[in-house]
């Protein structure tokens, strides 16, 4: 039954696609639909291409600065602790 699908028919979908989505938003359509064709292919084959691009970023951005210096730890005192001024309410 899907077999029967000819030009005609994708153009019909096409133009109804046109009318409901606009002209502006129907690239953006097309171009998520592309992605996710590819990244549920992807998952399926098990090949990313993410994979070896992520690898030459890490490489090429050069050593952390957390390596370089040594971060500070935290500070753990408490908000109470601090010389703050009371302020009392004139109402109470």
């Amino acid at each position: 039954m899907l077999g029967n699908i000819g030009p005609l028919e994708i153009a019909l979908v096409l133009i109804i696609a046109l009318i409901v989505f606009g002209p502006k938003r129907l690239p953006e359509l097309g171009n998520s639909l592309g992605k996710g064709i590819r990244e549920f292919k992807d998952s399926v084959t098990g090949e990313s291409k993410d994979d070896e691009t992520q690898e030459d970023a890490a490489k090429s951005i050069g050593t952390p600065k957390a390596v370089d210096e040594p971060i500070d730890p935290p500070t753990t005192h408490r908000v109470e602790a601090d010389d703050a001024e009371v302020v009392h309410d004139k109402n109470s």
